[in-house]
């Protein structure tokens, strides 16, 4: 349909800053019409999640794995699958069964940035798995968003760095 999608995505450490913002941006984007789109991982992209669902919206979750119980990775994130499901949807370009891996999370980071209009990166260390997403956005000519961070945080290297670019 025509919703808009917007990719959230952040470190999987992240500070109590980091969160808030992860929280409130994607309640206040779902509330808004967005759907939020990100990669069920710890961090930032489980908190996106949560704040959609929250605002009791639509979310997609693009898996790094297959689309079954024992394939969802982290497995501690299964019931935040199966809410996203009850509101929203699961993705994934592997069959049920594969397990995620290293090479799986950039393909999936692929999916994400492909399919949305734009993606936000919350906190993002240097050489950050958010950053290959931002990198891919700007691939598919997508907007690119970064959240500035403190100077003295790792955590915000890459985010910083993203907006001295021109994010």
């Amino acid at each position: 349909n025509n919703t808009p999608l917007v990719a959230i995505v952040g470190s999987r450490d992240y500070s109590p800053y980091g969160k808030q913002v992860a929280e409130e941006l994607s309640r206040e984007l779902a509330h808004a019409g967005v759907v939020i789109v990100s990669g069920l991982a710890f961090g930032i992209d489980g908190l996106a999640h949560e704040g959609a669902l929250v605002a009791e919206m639509p979310t997609v979750a693009v898996l790094g794995g297959g689309i079954d119980d024992a394939s969802i990775a982290p497995q501690s994130h299964l019931r935040l699958a199966q809410s996203v499901m009850q509101n929203g949807a699961l993705m994934s370009e592997y069959a049920p069964g594969i397990e995620p891996g290293t090479g799986t999370f950039p393909a999936r980071n692929r999916i994400i940035a492909g399919m949305t209009l734009g993606t936000v990166v919350i906190e993002a260390k240097e050489g950050s798995g958010s950053l290959i997403t931002a990198r891919l956005a700007l691939d598919f000519n997508r907007e690119v968003f970064a959240v500035p961070g403190s100077i003295f945080s790792e955590l915000s290297v890459g985010t910083n760095a993203l907006l001295k670019q021109g994010a």
